[in-house]
C-alpha cells in the first residue's frame, strides 16, 4: 500500500511538472501585420562584435527603439564595419515586432557605406543579416517632452562593457547611442545646452565614465 502511495505522488509530480511545461511553452500571439515594412538599420562596431540599430521615427511602424547583436559573419565583414564611418543596411521587408520579442532572425540587406538613402555607397546586394541576440526595445509611445534634460538607458554588452541609448523624447529629440568600458559610475539623466545638443556635448558628459567610443548620433526624422 505504501508503495501504490509513492508510486501515485511520483507519477502526480511528472503529470503537474508536464502541465506547467506545457503552459510555459505557449504560443506567442499572433504578429501584428502593420510592423511588418521597411526597416532601415545602422551597423555598429565595438572589439569583434557588431550590433544593429534601427532608424527610428515616430510614424508607425519606425516607433520603436531596437538594439541587437548581429552575428559576425567572418572578418572581411566586420573589417567593413569596423572601417567606415557609417554603415546602413535597408533589408527586405520583415515585422520588426519579431525583434522586439526577442527572435532569433536572419533577412536578406543591401550594405551601403554611408546613409542608404542620402548618397550612400553600395557595398554588398542581398547580404545575410542575422539578428543573434535582442539587446534593447523600446516602444516610442507616452514620451516625455522634449526637454534640455537628457535621460538614458544602459545596455550590459561584456563585463564592463555598456552601451548608452538616449531615451527619445517628443518632437525634437535625437538618437544617440555610446559605448563606454566602465571605470566609474555613469550618470544616466543629465542636463544639457539644448533640447537637441550637438554629439561633442553628450560625448563630454560620458567621459569620465571610461574610455568610450560614439557609436552613433542621429535628428533625421526627429526634429
Amino acid at each position: 500500500m505504501k508503495l501504490i502511495k509513492i508510486t501515485l505522488a511520483i507519477l502526480l509530480c511528472v503529470a503537474t511538472f508536464h502541465a506547467i511545461a506545457k503552459e510555459e511553452k505557449k504560443e506567442p500571439p499572433p504578429l501584428n501585420p502593420a510592423y511588418y515594412g521597411e526597416h532601415p538599420m545602422v551597423l555598429l562596431n565595438q572589439g569583434a562584435s557588431i550590433y544593429a540599430t534601427n532608424l527610428p521615427a515616430y510614424n508607425f511602424p519606425n516607433n520603436v527603439q531596437v538594439v541587437y547583436k548581429v552575428e559576425n559573419p567572418g572578418v572581411a565583414f566586420l573589417s567593413l564595419v569596423r572601417d567606415s564611418d557609417l554603415v546602413t543596411i535597408q533589408p527586405n521587408k520583415f515585422n520588426i515586432e519579431r525583434l522586439m520579442r526577442g527572435e532569433e532572425l536572419e533577412v536578406k540587406a543591401d550594405v551601403y557605406s554611408g546613409h542608404y538613402a542620402q548618397g550612400g555607397s553600395l557595398l554588398l546586394s542581398d547580404a545575410p543579416i542575422v539578428f543573434s541576440k535582442k539587446l534593447y526595445s523600446r516602444a516610442l509611445s507616452d514620451l516625455t517632452p522634449s526637454s534640455q534634460w537628457q535621460e538614458y538607458d544602459m545596455i550590459p554588452v561584456s563585463n564592463d562593457g555598456r552601451i548608452y541609448i538616449h531615451k527619445i523624447q517628443q518632437r525634437p529629440s535625437f538618437s544617440h547611442l555610446i559605448y563606454i568600458d566602465l571605470t566609474s559610475a555613469c550618470m544616466q539623466k543629465f542636463r544639457t545646452s539644448k533640447r537637441v545638443p550637438p554629439a561633442s556635448e553628450l560625448t563630454i558628459k560620458f567621459v569620465n565614465c571610461g574610455s568610450l567610443k560614439p557609436l552613433y548620433y542621429d535628428t533625421k526624422n526627429l526634429e
